[in-house]
């Protein structure tokens, strides 16, 4: 990936993770899917070749947030939330850098 298009979605995806960290009440906290139904959205194998951001963005939002459990939605209460904060999201993201470095 050139410099300049991971510049571009690192800048869209920290702003999707502004917005959800500021607006998690939205979301169900819990999913209302059934076993097996993202899985049947997804391709049985993985794609012979890279595939461009947008298709996995879109499949993200699409197919996976759908299926994810809140933990920072503030009627959670049944364990204690993990990056919760935009401090913890950037410190997560650093700590996944410096062990791609070792």
């Amino acid at each position: 990936m050139e410099k300049e298009v991971f510049r571009r979605f690192g800048h869209e995806i920290i702003d999707w993770l502004a917005d959800y960290l500021e607006n998690t009440e939205r979301y169900r906290i819990v999913p209302d899917l059934r076993p097996g139904e993202i899985k049947a959205k997804l391709p049985a194998a993985p794609p012979a070749a890279g595939e461009p951001m947008e298709d996995v963005l879109r499949d993200f939002r699409e197919v996976i947030l759908p299926g994810v459990t809140h933990w920072q939605h503030p009627g959670w209460f049944a364990y204690f939330p993990a990056n919760n904060s935009p401090a913890s999201a950037l410190g997560e993201a650093t700590r996944s850098l410096e062990i791609k470095k070792s």
